[in-house]
């Protein structure tokens, strides 16, 4: 069919298929073939009352295609009388999208979406008839069966038409019909031709009828027969649509005037609607594009105004209006080419009126509005007809769309189960209502899929995350299936269920299943084959099956796709689809019949030929029980029980089973390779591993966990609370991010506060809550007893007033959680608050008619004037039934009836104006009500009114005088109003659309739709800096408001004229020189809240009334500038609700996040960029400590301790290492120190001067200065440190960019340094390269990644970020330098790619390299990009160039070399792109696997040796001639858990969460060996006593014990004495037994030897232990046999002491040591540990430090049963350690202090060369060395006496 010629001048549809063979169609249900003696013709019949049933289907299959492309559809049918029927068609656009457009007379009103149209068909009757006449005078048109005496029908659908107009499509070919039941049919036809039924071929022929172009004669075999005597429109129907149809108040298929086709000719491309005024018995005809009103009727003797059409290139047509006697004065349908408008004859009661014509101005042309002085009623005598070729130009509102959705806050709605993880598990798919939203975990970006006319109720996706599956809770359910990388609906699917909630893809994507429920509400389970659904869009059914049993959840197998598996209610199910047909097996579940099974996990194992873990199925319950199957061999392989946790030691009262206690109630499952996750209905999010021995992590929400989803790659866990908060758990750092929070229910209404950018919402919920409007994050929870109903912030302070359903009105201040007033003066639920623009009153509305004024400028806000009954009643018009004026002069609302609207003055509420609304239209016949209010701005003088009429009344405030009226505003009432500040636009929000209007109305299309929510919208408004849009209902929704700058007015002048005053809350900051800045203040980027996950620690809840953090520590807030004044003592009832704060840090409360700081002010700060979506980027590890303060270093030469060596290397930095090959400079960083290695020697000099982690490094070409940089975040200034190479001092110290430095350089000739600041910030800032003195500064237009010098050209410099390339060149005017800034976008053949790094070559050719593998070659003379190739797979974040070669290296772990030889041949003389990436002029040598991404390099002047820093943590020694890699440096990438010297100092070993065991040589800090366990954290470790020290034994996070042997290299043995993580071990002294302890408090007594436990001590059961240490002692000392002592300190800061005799088996309890504490502080910070040591010089004393009422180290004497003394410590010691010489003690602490004390004397030094809290420190056994570490940071100190 790629011909279209056979089609011309139409196809016999029927006659197509041979449709009576039904080979080609298909038919269901009763269908028959009938004689009918009308039409005395054979027709098909189709009866039966279920159209799902009883159809004709053409073509036969659903994957099939007509491919018929004629514009008009002829249908010949007769409906059944007094039956329903439906007619589907399937029509393809242009882009592929299938639209299913469906008519029928079941309709009620006309419904749309992006894919469906659903057209009511109103039924004809025959002429005379009662139905007919009934019909005639009806209001609405009689929608419903079919009459008695139905009639013949020739239906015209006009489907290019239909697509243009209503879904902004091009029409392609009609793919499919299907005929439904109740009908009979004669004929189907398709033609480009216009034809009239009514005019036979003979007529036309002899020349009798002349037809337009375009037009033709019906063909004999679709024409009915007329009888002699009569007119064919007598006897039949003929329906045209559109431009057909009267009476219907929306779009419909209906019976008009005799249309006559011969005169009416094709209307042009795209189709635009144009409007006609009627008289009066056409009303209200609306369209999609357009809103027509019909004008009203007014008494004569008065001038009319008749508006016509403007059309461009079209000569102007006068309209003739004859007198009311003249014959041609006839009705006529009016055809506009394809208006739903139509005039009709005049009423009798009309033709006495005189009838003037007179032209309008164009500015009111096609205008929807009715003028008080027009009369507009005219008739107009014949069609206007425009040529097919010319277009009709109208003028639009513009730009179009003017609204671009740009977030949403909100998630759920029918279901919070379905949320996803893209493959690589950077974004996330979660439904939010009728919307997908598919967000970047990264940067909060989010993309919309939007269709849905439900709320989702299921989504899938498949495995390569490139369809994606939903359907929604309607009751026929539609499934829709999405390209997910375009985020288009590329498949329409009918699922024929009454409900679908479970869908589920195939790994491949080949299979799709579903599960709902079918008509009699039985459980359906469907699959579809999806396998060409990208290609041709077809998803076709395999089979279809009906069950008994209850689904809750259903899973495709990952190995085969044929096989399903699913759980309910008492059941697991294997399913089979073979032949068609699906059949099922029952998993024999014996006595765990009756359990509830809520979920199920297939594991999906990458392992080759690993099929038994392929074919394991988890199922959990709601009783805790976990089922693993083989459902392979349908099968239980374990049943294991989830209990919670025992109480802990201090509680338990009585001893406790293991079965004791209800069982977790897990509600969703998800299971990797390495352990699986868990939700539970009591808030729990759990990992465990595989065999549930126990939980190795875990994270408490707000509410019951509803779902979760590991990723792709195990790193992550996604979980959803039933509370609306939607968050995911880093696996390795045990951090916890929330990416959205959502209200529960509805979202009543809202208030922003414009200069914080805050919004506060109000929702059924009973929750009010307080967002922050960048990042979407919630800031405050205020919880209600009751519900609120009304809430608005004031227009310049933290202060924001509630109104409830009790009638009570609350006014808090943000600042200082209090409740500032309490009034409860309304009997009945608050419809509205606000305050005045001003600030100095606030205003509350009740639904028992009261109205309150306050005094907001008053401490207290007390109230001043109650009125009753002024308010018209009812909570109908919440939550903003009450507006105030700009000027602050006028109060308005509705009342006291729902016919008035009333003004008052503001300040008194004294009556000014009423006006009634209920006469403004007499032709109605009911009375009209208001429904909303709101004032224009000052110099329109409006107050707009919505009706009930579905109207839009201006009414001007000072006269009352109706100015202008707007008919047909929505489809249902409008029911909120809002108006831009330039009064240009004006909002309507009506049922669930939006609409932007011209606020004149003064355009040819006045208004744009855009739809996307599921409920009723409750609220819409501007954003006061007038660039976005804010609705709410189901959701909270942002738009960008896109109308050009120079339309869009940001507001410069004062809200209010009086000065500002400071209010209850005392906040100064929004005042400026008695202005305030509503929109002149940046925006702020608002901190993002996270949760800090700590194993089994629970935060306690917070008092009402009291505002604290709920999640994660608390951060220190800067005080405010200016004391608050003296308050009035909180209200009694004050604690009604609970505030949680969740803004963790940022800006102080009292000072906006955005606000102008000091050092900036008058300046406009930029708006903060989301961070790059690349791993070149520089981001700061999280980190929770803040640095000491005030430390004093200790006298030079003085030192308790001195820095020996720095191991490790800081992977997360970015460009952190240089290397220079002719003076052999090596310097690296590792946390906030710069270290200067020997590469001959090994030995380390170490530059201390940075307090936080350094991010970049650069050299000076001389190589005598280098350069570090570190930095926190946005709010604190960066450091960056110039070096003297030579001696290790610190030349300048500089302080500019804001938040991290992404990358530095010096020129060629050291002349200049430059700095680039991180995305934050984004400034370059340019220094003098002898004094470092700042030259000059300017902000890129995007962030940057990296910027370097050009060694060719003096002067220039090149960068390169996110959207392109940055060429810079330097200009000195005397003394003022200046910066010259070229932006050049990247190159199309990159795409959205960012490009990431750049090099220089010799010849001054640029490279730079992106996120997407290419390498892009730059002429720099002429900044034009000339070549680009693929280097790599993946992003490059590292490029070098010397001479001929290039290297690259990326995140895919790859080093390349290549030859760019014959690049610069290939540089163009001009302009024009030569060379693509299909070229040979690049040319691959050779390539390098390392360890993890490519972070820094440097090589030599050759390119053949060089040194590559990895983000393992490694760096490495390559050479390109030998092909050979080196290790050089290494260490831990994650955190450090355990470091440990040897007894005999001659190694020392340190482990980690990654689960390696590394052992390192002493002195030169080589490593020796590492011992790797996957999946596992190494928590602690032990040397074998005695010299020799051949063994090392490690701890881990799965309860298991590895010993390994250092000789052989090799674990020489595992033992797993604990159920839970092994936390603390240690050898006996003689290293006769293995002392172990995990988090239970359990102590296991091991052999060593053989492996056995020999005993099991559980006096610190319930607590977890933190230390064991041993020592030895006299046999009989203390009064207790043995010649050991050892002690075991627990979590509940019990220290228990034991003599022990391991050779006799006996182990004595010496003493047991209690120590007092107070309550955990309420703040939920983490207790510091307790810890203790025998003291090595003082003999039977014992050390401890840990939480209690002082901060302090206790000496206590066994002996003595006595404390000797305390030394008083400045912070909580986080780890302890003794020293065997010169009495010394080393404390860390969270400040990043490391702290050497002398125990006898208190003496002590502090040292600060950390950058996160020191969590390890231990002495060597001799004393002269100290290992200190701070998360991967490990410090060897040489010590020496205080």
């Amino acid at each position: 069919m790629c011909s279209r010629d056979w089609q011309h001048p139409y196809v016999n549809i029927f006659k197509h298929v041979r449709l009576e063979e039904w080979k080609k169609a298909s038919r269901e249900g009763d269908v028959t073939t009938s004689m009918d003696k009308t039409i005395k013709s054979s027709v098909f019949r189709i009866r039966g009352s279920v159209p799902a049933s009883n159809y004709i289907q053409i073509p036969k299959s659903s994957s099939q295609s007509l491919g018929l492309t004629g514009r008009y559809l002829y249908l010949l049918f007769r409906p059944s009388p007094g039956k329903h029927f439906l007619v589907h068609l399937d029509v393809v656009a242009e882009e592929g999208q299938v639209i299913r457009v469906s008519f029928s007379n079941m309709f009620k009103e006309f419904k749309s979406s992006s894919t469906c149209l659903q057209l009511p068909f109103v039924c004809g009757a025959a002429k005379g008839s009662v139905y007919e006449s009934t019909a005639r005078t009806a209001k609405q048109g009689l929608v419903g069966p079919a009459p008695e005496r139905v009639r013949w029908v020739c239906l015209v659908l006009d489907l290019r038409y239909l697509l243009s107009v209503y879904l902004n499509r091009r029409y392609s070919h009609l793919k499919s019909l299907k005929l439904g039941s109740n009908m009979s049919l004669k004929n189907a036809m398709t033609s480009n031709l216009l034809m009239d039924p009514g005019v036979c071929l003979s007529v036309v022929k002899s020349g009798a009828v002349v037809l337009g172009e375009g037009c033709a004669p019906m063909p004999r075999e679709m024409s009915f027969p007329v009888p002699k005597g009569s007119n064919w429109h007598d006897v039949y129907d003929y329906i045209r649509f559109p431009s057909d149809g009267m009476k219907m108040p929306f779009d419909s298929i209906q019976k008009g005037q005799i249309n006559q086709a011969s005169e009416v000719c094709d209307s042009p491309e795209p189709q635009e609607s144009v409007c006609v005024s009627l008289s009066r018995p056409v009303r209200d005809r609306v369209s999609l594009i357009q809103q027509i009103t019909t004008p009203k009727h007014r008494p004569k003797h008065r001038k009319v105004t008749l508006v016509t059409p403007t059309l461009p290139e079209v000569p102007p047509v006068r309209l003739s209006v004859p007198a009311a006697g003249d014959p041609g004065a006839g009705g006529r349908c009016l055809d506009d080419g394809g208006v739903h408008v139509f005039a009709t004859p005049l009423d009798r009661e009309d033709e006495d009126e005189d009838i003037i014509t007179s032209p309008l101005p164009r500015a009111l042309s096609h205008s929807p509005v009715v003028e008080v002085s027009e009369v507009p009623c005219a008739e107009v005598t014949r069609p206007i007809s425009l040529p097919a070729t010319k277009t009709s130009h109208q003028r639009k509102l513009h730009p179009d769309p003017i609204l671009r959705l740009n977030r949403i806050i909100g998630f759920g709605g029918k279901t919070m189960k379905n949320v996803l993880w893209s493959k690589l598990g950077d974004e996330v798919i979660y439904p939010c209502h009728a919307v997908i939203v598919a967000m970047t975990i990264c940067s909060g970006k989010q993309r919309f899929f939007i269709g849905h006319t439900d709320k989702v109720s299921a989504l899938a996706l498949n495995g390569s995350c490139t369809v994606l599956a939903s359907a929604q809770a309607d009751t026929h359910s539609l499934m829709r299936i999405w390209s997910y990388e375009t985020a288009q609906c590329v498949a329409l699917v009918n699922t024929h269920a009454q409900s679908l909630n479970i869908l589920s893809f195939s790994y491949s994507g080949r299979v799709l299943c579903g599960v709902g429920r079918d008509a009699h509400s039985k459980t359906m389970l469907v699959v579809w084959s999806s396998e060409s659904v990208l290609k041709k869009g077809v998803v076709s059914v395999l089979a279809k099956a009906h069950t008994d049993v209850d689904i809750r959840a259903l899973k495709v197998s990952c190995c085969d796709d044929m096989r399903m598996v699913s759980c309910g209610f008492g059941n697991v199910r294997l399913w089979r689809l073979r032949s068609g047909s699906l059949r099922s097996c029952p998993l024999n579940l014996d006595q765990l019949h009756s359990l509830e099974f809520t979920d199920l996990a297939l594991l999906h194992t990458h392992a080759l030929g690993d099929t038994a873990q392929e074919h394991t199925l988890f199922v959990s319950s709601k009783s805790g029980h976990i089922l693993e199957v083989d459902y392979a061999a349908v099968a239980i392989k374990n049943v294991r029980r989830l209990l919670p946790s025992q109480p802990s030691h201090g509680q338990r009262r009585e001893k406790q089973t293991f079965n004791s206690g209800p069982g977790i109630a897990v509600s969703s499952i998800s299971v990797c390779e390495a352990y699986c996750a868990t939700g539970s209905e009591d808030g729990f999010l759990r990992l465990w591993p595989l065999d549930f021995s126990s939980v190795f992590l875990e994270a408490e929400h707000e509410g019951p966990v509803c779902h979760v989803c590991v990723s792709g790659d195990s790193l992550r866990v996604l979980a959803s609370t039933r509370c609306g908060s939607l968050g995911y758990l880093e696996v390795g750092s045990r951090a916890y991010t929330t990416l959205m929070r959502s209200h529960t229910h509805t979202v009543l209404g809202f208030s922003i506060d414009g200069i914080r950018r805050r919004i506060t919402t109000a929702s059924s919920d009973g929750t009010v809550r307080i967002w922050d409007m960048d990042s979407m994050q919630q800031l405050y929870d205020f919880i209600s007893e009751d519900t609120p109903s009304s809430v608005a912030f004031h227009p310049s302070l933290p202060v924001f007033c509630c109104g409830s359903s009790s009638g009570c009105l609350r006014v808090f201040d943000i600042t200082t959680a209090s409740m500032l007033a309490q009034h409860r003066k309304h009997s009945e639920s608050v419809v509205g608050c606000v305050f005045s623009p001003d600030g100095e009153c606030l205003f509350s509305g009740s639904a028992d008619g009261s109205l309150a004024l306050y005094n907001s400028a008053h401490q207290e806000i007390p109230m001043l004037r109650v009125l009753g009954n002024v308010l018209a009643q009812g909570v109908e018009r919440a939550p903003d039934a009450l507006v105030v004026s700009g000027d602050s002069s006028r109060l308005a609302f509705i009342g006291p009836t729902e016919h008035t609207v009333t003004l008052m003055d503001a300040r008194s509420l004294d009556e000014v104006l009423r006006v009634d609304v209920s006469i403004l239209d007499l032709d109605s016949p009911k009375l009209d009500s208001a429904l909303k209010v709101c004032f224009s701005p000052a110099k329109s003088s409006h107050l707009l009114i919505s009706t009930s009429a579905n109207k839009i009344l201006y009414v001007h405030t000072h006269t009352g005088k109706l100015n202008r009226e707007v008919s047909s505003v929505h489809k249902k009432c409008c029911w909120s109003l809002a108006v831009s500040e330039d009064s240009r636009y004006l909002l309507t929000a009506g049922c669930n659309a939006l609409k932007v209007w011209d606020y004149n109305m003064a355009l040819d299309v006045n208004s744009q739709v855009y739809i996307g929510h599921s409920e009723p919208i409750k609220q819409v408004s501007f954003t006061p800096d007038q660039m976005g849009v804010v609705s709410a209902g189901d959701a909270l929704f942002f738009w960008d408001f896109l109308a050009h700058p120079q339309e869009a007015m940001i507001r410069s002048q004062p809200i209010f004229n009086s000065p500002s005053k400071a209010g209850p809350s005392g906040d100064p900051g929004a005042e400026t020189d008695g202005m305030l800045l509503s929109s002149g203040i940046p925006r702020g980027s608002a901190p993002l809240p996270s949760l800090d996950v700590t194993p089994f620690d629970r935060t306690p809840q917070d008092a009402f009334g009291e505002l604290s953090l709920n999640e994660g520590p608390s951060l220190a807030r800067s005080p405010s500038p200016i004391p608050s004044p003296a308050r009035s003592p909180t209200p009694k009832h004050s604690s009604f609700l609970r505030v949680t704060d969740r803004s963790q840090g940022g800006a102080s409360p009292d000072k906006p996040a955005n606000e102008l700081g000091e050092d900036n002010l008058g300046t406009s700060s930029p708006k903060v960029e989301p961070r790059p979506d690349c791993y070149k980027h520089f981001t700061l590890r999280y980190n929770t400590s803040a640095p000491e303060q005030g430390v004093v270093a200790p006298p030079p030469g003085e030192e308790g301790l001195r820095l020996n060596a720095v191991i490790g290397y800081n992977g997360n930095g970015r460009g952190n290492m240089v290397w220079n090959p002719d003076t052999g400079l090596f310097v690296y960083t590792c946390g906030c120190v710069c270290v200067v290695e020997n590469l001959h020697t090994g030995s380390q000099r170490h530059w201390l001067g940075h307090m936080e982690e350094i991010s970049t490094l650069a050299i000076s070409h001389d190589a005598q200065l280098v350069a570090s940089a570190s930095g926190s975040d946005a709010s604190s200034k960066s450091l960056i440190c110039i070096w003297n190479v030579a001696d290790g001092s610190r030349r300048n110290s500089m302080s500019f960019h804001r938040g991290a430095v992404q990358s530095m350089a010096f020129s060629r000739d050291d002349r200049y340094f430059l700095s680039v600041g991180d995305y934050s910030e984004q400034e370059v800032a340019l220094w003098s390269g002898s004094c470092f003195e700042l030259l000059s500064h300017v902000r890129a237009p995007w962030p940057l990644h990296e910027a370097l010098f050009s060694p060719v050209t003096d002067g220039l410099l090149a960068a390169v970020g996110s959207s392109g390339t940055l060429f810079c060149s330097i200009h000195t005017h005397g003394t003022r330098t200046e910066l010259q800034v070229q932006s050049v976008c990247a190159p199309a053949e990159v795409g959205d790619a960012e490009l990431t790094s750049l090099c220089f070559n010799a010849n001054g050719l640029l490279f730079t390299s992106t996120s997407r593998g290419q390498v892009c070659v730059w002429d720099c003379s002429t900044q034009r990009c000339f070549m680009t190739w693929d280097a790599d797979e993946g992003e490059i974040g590292v490029l070098l160039c010397c001479g001929n070669r290039l290297v690259c290296g990326s995140n895919s772990r790859r080093l390349r070399l290549w030859s760019v030889a014959a690049v610069q041949a290939l540089r163009p003389q001009n302009t024009e792109r030569t060379q693509d990436s299909s070229s040979p002029a690049v040319l691959l040598e050779q390539e390098m696997q390392l360890d993890g991404a490519v972070v820094s390099a440097a090589f030599d002047d050759a390119m053949d040796m060089g040194i590559v820093g990895s983000t393992a943590g490694t760096l490495w020694y390559t050479n390109w001639m030998e092909n050979t890699s080196i290790r050089l440096i290494n260490g831990h990438k994650s955190k450090v858990n355990a470091v440990l010297f040897s007894p005999d100092e001659s190694r020392f070993a340190t482990c980690g969460q990654d689960g390696s065991l590394r052992v390192w040589a002493l002195p030169s800090n080589e490593l020796l060996v590492q011992f790797q366990v996957l999946n596992q954290s190494c928590e602690c470790l032990s040397w074998s006593p005695g010299m020799a020290s051949a063994c090392v034994s490690g701890g881990y996070s799965d309860g298991t014990i590895r010993v390994f042997n250092l000789n052989s290299s090799e674990m020489e043995m595992k033992l797993q004495p604990h159920p839970t993580a092994v936390c603390a071990l240690q050898y006996s002294d003689t290293g006769l037994v293995l002392l172990s302890a995990c988090r239970d408090g359990l102590i296991a007594v091991i052999s060593p030897v053989t492996g056995a436990t020999l005993r099991v001590i559980g006096d610190h059961k319930g607590a977890a232990i933190t230390c064991i240490q041993s020592t030895k002692k006299q046999y009989k000392e203390f009064g207790l046999q043995g010649d050991e002592l050892w002690l075991a300190v627990s979590a509940d800061r019990r220290v228990s002491v034991w003599a022990a005799d391991w050779k006799l088996d006996k182990c004595d309890l010496l003493d047991w040591l209690s120590f007092p504490a107070p309550a955990a502080p309420e703040n939920g910070d983490v207790l510091p540990p307790s810890l203790a040591a025998f003291s090595p010089c003082e003999r039977g004393v014992v050390v401890y430090t840990g939480y209690g009422v002082t901060k302090d180290i206790t000496f206590y004497c066994l002996n003595k049963k006595q404390v000797l003394r305390t030394i008083m410590l400045a912070d909580w010691a986080l780890c302890l350690s003794v020293s065997s010489k010169g009495r010394l003690l080393a404390v860390g602490s969270k400040r990043r202090v490391v702290k050497v004390l002398h125990s006898s004397s208190g003496r002590f030094q502090d040292f600060t060369p950390h950058g996160d809290s020191v969590q390890l420190c231990t002495f060597s056994p001799s004393g002269r060395q100290l290992l200190t570490a701070a998360h991967n940071e490990i410090l060897l100190w040489n010590t020496h006496s205080l």
